[in-house]
């Protein structure tokens, strides 16, 4: 019987300050592996002292302490009849029969910040407390009008009332009433359909793990539908581009913001993360390429590199704000630095999203645009104008860097009125064609 192998190993990945590395756990099962933090966070050297046939002081305690982790783990596994990772979480992280649904989301967050995925433990972490509002009955914890102070305290007052929610008691009903409750407070059924996402993969994987019923599960046909909002046009028509384009700004922080949007919208409409992320080693002399984060862990067995084209505006933007000197593993633009925490790094790619925001809805509002333009508006517009410019759909989902079609179809706005205009005559052609 195959079976899943561990190791204790240095997680140089992800450098912290002091040039410290996280001492994980990795358990590797059917090619998968799946890393859990320690305590520890050592330099390579260290770790190879921890690693040695005779460490002395405290080495030795670290040898000792992680051989114990490493222990554990491999008495989880033989006590897994047939092994998967949420068997052994069960195992391994001593959890109990998971019934309470608030637990589990608390699970799920803590495993996620181990593993350095800041920017899912913090959904997981919004979804939750959404539904422990409408439990309470209190208004959901949003960002906007709150400050970060006066948000952890509405979360603390939460948190202490919160009472367990088993999973048995989220029925179709009550799946039902949340989302009226959503909607009633001005959230939209696409919020709704995201955070509830994150629930039905926690019920997902209760089930899996023994500790539910099938026969509980509220999801699907003839069950709770999970909503799909409407498709609101997000893209810009080729003109409202050239004005953004030609704009001059009125300033250094209104010009970097332009050209960051600028340059998403050239670059295959990268998001703001990989722009931060990028470093000179993934540029050449011709194109970009990068993976996106978003899909780092999600599609490990087959990543898709994504390959922009450097056109003279890409460059301009490169020689004007990126880092000097352009070594190559520095990060192109300052938005990022070495070390950093996972957190540390979610709080500066969200400043630098808001920061882009901020200023390009001015740009945006000066030059005549009347749509509500976010950075997202320059993923969606760099696939629609290669769409109405005739592009394959197979070309534009290459591009995006999505694992099928439909999910390409969803970004792609629809023709310009004048254009269906040109098509609506076709349709009366013999008209002309009598005349001829």
């Amino acid at each position: 019987m195959i079976t899943a192998s561990t190791s204790i190993m240095l997680d140089t990945r992800r450098p912290l300050k002091g040039g410290t590395y996280r001492v994980k756990l990795r358990v590797t099962f059917q090619r998968q592996r799946k890393y859990y933090g320690t305590q520890y966070a050592l330099t390579e050297e260290e770790f190879s002292r921890v690693q040695g046939e005779k460490p002395r002081g405290r080495f030795k305690e670290m040898q000792l302490a992680l051989q114990a982790v490493e222990q554990k783990a491999v008495k989880a596994i033989e006590k897994i009849p047939v092994f998967s990772f949420d068997a052994f979480d069960r195992k391994f992280l001593d959890l109990p029969a998971r019934s309470d649904v608030f637990a589990a989301y608390e699970q799920r967050i803590m495993q996620l910040g181990q593993n350095g995925q800041a920017g899912n433990a913090s959904f997981y972490e919004t979804a939750y407390l959404s539904l422990l509002s409408y439990t309470l009955k209190e208004p959901p914890i949003t960002r906007k009008g709150l400050s970060i102070e006066k948000a952890k305290e509405r979360k603390e007052a939460l948190l202490k009332r919160k009472k367990p929610l088993l999973f048995t008691a989220v029925t179709v009903s009550f799946l039902n009433s949340y989302e009226k409750w959503m909607l009633n407070r001005g959230k939209t059924l696409s919020t709704v359909s995201m955070y509830l996402r994150t629930l039905r993969t926690l019920f997902n994987d209760t089930i899996e793990t023994g500790d539910l019923s099938r026969d509980y599960y509220p999801f699907g046909r003839r069950k709770y539908r999970m909503p799909s909002g409407k498709n609101v046009k997000k893209a810009l028509v080729l003109s409202d581009i050239e004005k953004i384009f030609n704009y001059n700004p009125v300033h250094a922080s209104e010009a970097k913001s332009r050209d960051y949007w600028v340059f998403s919208y050239l670059c295959n409409g990268i998001n703001i993360k990989d722009i931060a992320r990028l470093k000179y080693r993934q540029l050449s002399r011709e194109s970009i390429t990068f993976i996106r984060a978003k899909t780092e862990r999600t599609s490990r067995h087959d990543l898709k590199p994504i390959v922009a084209i450097r056109t003279p505006e890409i460059n301009r933007i490169i020689k004007k704000w990126g880092n000097k000197p352009a070594s190559a593993d520095t990060y192109v633009f300052p938005i990022l630095t070495e070390g950093i925490t996972p957190v540390e790094e979610l709080a500066r790619v969200r400043q630098a999203t808001k920061t882009i925001n901020k200023y390009i809805k001015r740009v945006a509002a000066d030059v005549g645009i009347e749509k509500n333009i976010t950075t997202y508006t320059a993923r969606h517009s760099f696939s629609t104008v290669l769409k109405r410019a005739g592009a394959p759909t197979e070309f534009i989902s290459e591009s995006l860097g999505h694992s099928n079609l439909k999910t390409t179809e969803s970004y792609l706005d629809s023709f310009e009125d004048n254009v269906k205009r040109q098509y609506a005559l076709h349709l009366t052609a013999f008209r002309n064609a009598d005349k001829l």
